[in-house]
């Protein structure tokens, strides 16, 4: 099989164009191309007045004789031999293995565990995700928060209210896995090929359903409501794990814990500290959502060609370094979608992005986000970094004036330093509503200034952020976790064998795939292998 790199083609192709190119710039006929498959599927908008698809493919040939000597004719061939992948097989442990957290890193280590037939626990402090989406519904439009249950708690884990974005820098033989595994259990198949996958929230919450039942198919046990309460060991080896259900304290034997507690399980982490767990503190970053129109957006980034059909709403990935080093970047881009309520304790504002697979909201939101070290923290306390992460967050609730109201306050306004009093072409999505407060009344001066400089950079790369208009909401504060729990060579605690610390939370993963990716090694760790 033959891999050719590097085709574009215009934004209106059809697979016969595709395959008339092919065969055109080979000198071969077209008949003569079989099996024909995208592997890799992005936009070229470089030039705003020739926006169009770069390609990559696969494709076989008659003959073994004429792929040998096409090979010597283009340097853009390769090679090609498609990956597999078969799952794991069978193994044995003397006693159940415990997996405490059902977001993707929990979800991928329960789903190997179940596959080699070892019967995992799974512990979900939160809820399934049907009954999940109808908290942070009545979150969104009421103001009642579930402390145990809300869009950082619960079956999916955070990114189940998100854009569901796949996109890593991570090159892992476990990324085909990870891919392979939500395309079987209902994820778009386009995510195989395409350069910036995400699945949406839409379609996540399904996935997440499919792979819940499949595990609990193969033997397994996946509890709700089920929030960590203790962790018991003798002589330095993991020996149980306790769980509070409904009031009442479970205790279950096991030789493994896997920890994908996920960022925002500040009690595990207290949890830990009881139990001499060693910890260190890590860099996280702070800031706030920006919204622009999609449309203004799109027109930004494709230029005349913004309402072609062929095109999905644009994307952005911004990064810009101050003089004295610290970074601004943008994370979790939500195209066309929503910036949601994401708090988990009382009287604090937490926001986050989310969209649906199809991306036709309104209105386009990013994180910007400034990058915090131990240094800024004034202490070593491990815990420094939730303490400055819950001030931001507390201070805005109260800033805003309580009943999880965000602040928001205007670009233009922000740049000059002023009070915003009205909104002018674009309309924050946040719910269930927003009042206007200057950024520096909860965040530290450091990251407000940051943000200044930071978006004139911005606008230098993409218009509309030159736009007075677009909405800046906060605070973000939960892009990733400010504690690393350490482990070593074998993925195992230092402090304490058969505790496998797990994905974001712990501080080994930075979104959707590495997660995932990081609960499979930890379930083949346990599993020897």
């Amino acid at each position: 099989m033959l891999k050719f790199s590097q085709i574009d083609m215009p934004l209106s192709y059809d697979d016969k164009q595709l395959k008339d190119y092919i065969a055109q710039k080979l000198g071969i006929k077209p008949e003569n191309i079989t099996d024909l498959a995208l592997l890799k599927k992005s936009v070229d908008a470089r030039k705003k007045n020739d926006v169009h698809f770069s390609l990559t493919v696969c494709f076989k040939l008659s003959s073994k004789r004429a792929e040998t000597v096409l090979l010597r004719r283009s340097k853009k061939l390769s090679p090609y031999t498609p990956p597999t992948y078969a799952p794991p097989k069978h193994g044995q442990l003397n006693k159940r293995p415990v997996v405490v957290g059902f977001g993707p890193a929990g979800m991928f280590a329960a789903l190997y565990l179940a596959q080699c037939g070892v019967r995992p626990i799974v512990l979900e402090r939160g809820e399934d995700a049907d009954t999940r989406a109808m908290r942070v519904k009545q979150f969104c439009e009421k103001g009642i928060l579930c402390e145990e249950s809300n869009v950082q708690f619960g079956e999916g884990g955070a990114g189940t209210f998100s854009d569901g974005k796949l996109t890593t820098g991570v090159n892992d033989p476990l990324n085909f896995t990870v891919f392979t595994e939500l395309v079987r259990h209902g994820a778009p198949e386009e995510i195989m090929y395409s350069s910036k996958p995400h699945i949406g929230t839409d379609n996540l919450r399904r996935v997440v359903k499919n792979i819940r039942a499949d595990i609990i198919n193969m033997g397994a046990d996946v509890i709700f409501g089920a929030r960590l309460s203790a962790i018991d060991a003798a002589d330095g080896r993991i020996c149980s794990a306790c769980y509070v259900k409904d009031g009442e304290e479970h205790r279950i034997a096991t030789d493994h814990i896997i920890l994908a507690c996920g960022h925002s399980a500040r009690d595990v982490f207290s949890l830990m500290r009881e139990n001499n767990i060693a910890m260190e503190q890590k860099n996280f970053s702070v800031g706030l959502r920006i919204e622009h129109t999609r449309t203004e957006l799109d027109r930004s980034m494709y230029g005349e060609f913004y309402t072609h059909p062929a095109l999905k709403a644009a994307d952005y990935k911004l990064a810009v370094h101050l003089p004295d080093g610290r970074g601004v970047y943008s994370f979790c881009m939500c195209p066309g979608g929503t910036v949601i309520a994401s708090s988990s304790e009382k009287d604090t504002i937490v926001t986050n992005g989310m969209s649906l697979f199809s991306r036709d909201g309104e209105n386009s939101n990013s994180a910007l986000l400034v990058s915090v070290t131990p240094k800024d923290l004034g202490g070593d306390d491990i815990f420094a970094g939730i303490n400055f992460q819950r001030d931001i967050e507390r201070a805005a609730y109260k800033a805003a004036g309580g009943g999880y109201i965000a602040p928001v306050t205007l670009v233009g306004d922000f740049l000059a330093r002023r009070n915003s009093t009205a909104f002018g072409s674009i309309k924050p999505t946040y719910h269930p509503g927003t009042a206007f407060v200057r950024p520096e009344e909860y965040l530290p001066e450091f990251a407000c200034e940051a943000l200044r400089y930071a978006l004139p950079e911005f606008a230098e790369k993409i218009s509309c952020f030159s736009d007075p208009d677009a909405v800046l909401t906060g605070p973000e504060t939960r892009s990733s976790s400010p504690i690393r729990i350490l482990r070593d060579g074998t993925l195992q605690s230092i402090s304490v064998r058969g505790l496998y610390p797990c994905g974001e939370g712990a501080g080994y993963a930075g979104g959707i795939v590495t997660a995932a990716i990081d609960g499979i090694k930890c379930a083949m760790a346990v599993m020897g292998r």
